[in-house]
Parts: structure tokens; C-alpha cells; sequence
């Protein structure tokens, strides 16, 4: 029992950590008046992200290499299937911006690298400096698409400079061990179960990591904006990949089972190619759609433990 126990204060730590992580980010980019293009491309998005980015790294450093692939993958159709299909069941997510359009291409050509890479089950150090690369390209071809939409910051900073710094560097600690305690805490529940750690990461942890965008999105839906719900969710799956596994197969080089590559990554990519038919058919992903992306992931998620 310790280790469920251990492993909830884990994920505790994860989302409180992300949120104030966020929180002071974004506040200081205020205080210094930078553009809110970049603070909800690189902050927000990245922000979203580093429960991922902190779980794959700590997990490839401990020795559980298939946990850092698995929870990027796993959190990428949680992402789809999980959160924007409740957010939809919750409001149908209206698609006007064809900027969406252009994210989406992002991140399917972002997933179609990531299968090519991972073909031969490792990705290398060199692989890594490619995805921060291509990950750089968008970055800098989103900011030159959005800024003439985005006006300029009129916000004040909520908090002393002083506190956002005590935040930002706390929220980063807390952070560090809160992936510790997750890696540890889901490989020895994986070893009793007797399931791999593959399975326990595209679920359990792939669940949890992907909490902050679910928290995001469905208060995005309540207020009724519904560009931030889709846009946020994109985002993310693009920084999961391009970021995430990027820094981390730098930091360790990553090898892992097939079974990531002929399984998880084709539930991953058909989500994604799923995703294109309300958008661009529709423009919009009405509740029947919303219904059939959750049905997809518990399905997804059933046919990993039989």
C-alpha cells in the first residue's frame, strides 16, 4: 500500500509543481513585458509539459527507458482521445482558426519523425538535437504566423519579483521529486502486478502527466473558449514529442520494446489522423465525437491488460 500511496504524493507534487511552474513563468513574462504569443507558445505549452519532461528523463537516467518513450506516447492519446474528448462531451469545441490546421500537419509530421527514428528501437543523442531542431523551426514559424493577431501584454504581474523567483525555483525541486517518486513508486507496482513498466506508463503515468492539460482544457471549455481547449492540446502533443524525448534521448539515450513502435504509436497517430475529420470536415468536435475519441481510449487502455 505504501507504494500507491507514495506514488498519488508523486503525482500531488507533479501537478501542484506545474501549476505554480506556469503560474511564475507566465508572471515574470509579464513583469518583463514579453509578447503573449510567446508566453502561451513556449510557457504555457512547455509548462503543460514538464511533468513529461521531468518523468521521461529521471525514468531513462534510473534505468526504465521504455517508461520515457511509453509516457510521451501514452500522454499523446490520452491527450486526444481523453481530454479533448471530455472537454467536448462538455461543450462541442468550435475550430475557426486555420492555424489549427497547421498545428495539427505539426504534429503528425512531428509523430511520423518519431516513428522513423524509433524504427530501429533506440533513439539516439544525434536524434535528439534533430527534434530540438525541428522543434525550433516551429517555434519560430508560429511566433512570425501569430504575432500580428496577438496583441500586446496590458496585464500586471501578480507577484513581487522576489516570489516569483522562490516560486519558479520551488515549483522546479518539487518537481524533480515528484518524478522520483512516481518512477520508483510505478516500477515496483508494475513488478507486482506483474505487468511491464511499458503498460503502467502509457496508462497510469501517461494519465497523470497528462492531468494539467486536462485541468487547462476543460476550464478553457467552461469559459467557452474553445480555440485555447484544441490549441492547448496540440501544443502539447508537439512539445511531448520535439521536447521531451528530444532533451531526453540527449541526456540518456533512449532503447525500448517494439511493441511501443507496432502498438502505442499507431493508437497515437490514428487519434491523430481521427482528430482531422471534425476539423476539417466540420469544424468543429461536437459530443458524438467527443464520445467516440473516449470510447477510443478506454478501449486503448482495456486492450492493454488482456
Amino acid at each position: 500500500m505504501d507504494h500507491y500511496l507514495l506514488l498519488l504524493f508523486g503525482f500531488i507534487l507533479l501537478i501542484g509543481s506545474g501549476h505554480y511552474l506556469v503560474e511564475s513563468s507566465s508572471d515574470l513574462a509579464v513583469r518583463f513585458n514579453i509578447p503573449k504569443i510567446i508566453v502561451g507558445l513556449l510557457i504555457v505549452s512547455f509548462g503543460t509539459s514538464a511533468p513529461e519532461l521531468l518523468v521521461s528523463i529521471t525514468a531513462a537516467i534510473k534505468g526504465h527507458p521504455e517508461m520515457s518513450v511509453g509516457n510521451v506516447v501514452g500522454s499523446n492519446i490520452a491527450n486526444i482521445a481523453l481530454v479533448l474528448g471530455l472537454t467536448a462531451i462538455i461543450f462541442p469545441i468550435i475550430v475557426k482558426s486555420r492555424t489549427i490546421l497547421y498545428d495539427w500537419g505539426f504534429m503528425l509530421f512531428a509523430s511520423l519523425v518519431l516513428l522513423v527514428f524509433s524504427w530501429d528501437c533506440h533513439l539516439q543523442m544525434y536524434e535528439g538535437f534533430i527534434f530540438l531542431s525541428i522543434l525550433a523551426i516551429y517555434i519560430y514559424l508560429s511566433i512570425k504566423n501569430k504575432k500580428n493577431s496577438s496583441p500586446n501584454n496590458t496585464e500586471k504581474a501578480k507577484f513581487g519579483l522576489g516570489v516569483n523567483l522562490l516560486l519558479l525555483t520551488g515549483s522546479m525541486v518539487l518537481m524533480y521529486y515528484g518524478s522520483d517518486l512516481l518512477i520508483d513508486n510505478a516500477s515496483a507496482i508494475a513488478h507486482s502486478w506483474g505487468v511491464s513498466e511499458k503498460i503502467i506508463s502509457v496508462t497510469i503515468i501517461a494519465f497523470g502527466t497528462s492531468v494539467p492539460e486536462l485541468a487547462t482544457s476543460v476550464i478553457a471549455a467552461l469559459k467557452k473558449e474553445m480555440e485555447i481547449s484544441i490549441g492547448n492540446i496540440i501544443g502539447s502533443n508537439i512539445f511531448n514529442i520535439l521536447s521531451i524525448l528530444g532533451i531526453t534521448s540527449i541526456v540518456h539515450p533512449i532503447t525500448f520494446n517494439q511493441s511501443i513502435i507496432s502498438n502505442d504509436m499507431m493508437w497515437m497517430i490514428g487519434t491523430m489522423v481521427l482528430l482531422l475529420i471534425p476539423i476539417l470536415f466540420y469544424k468543429k468536435i461536437n459530443r458524438s465525437f467527443g464520445l467516440l475519441f473516449i470510447s477510443i481510449y478506454f478501449a486503448y487502455i482495456y486492450l492493454q491488460f488482456i
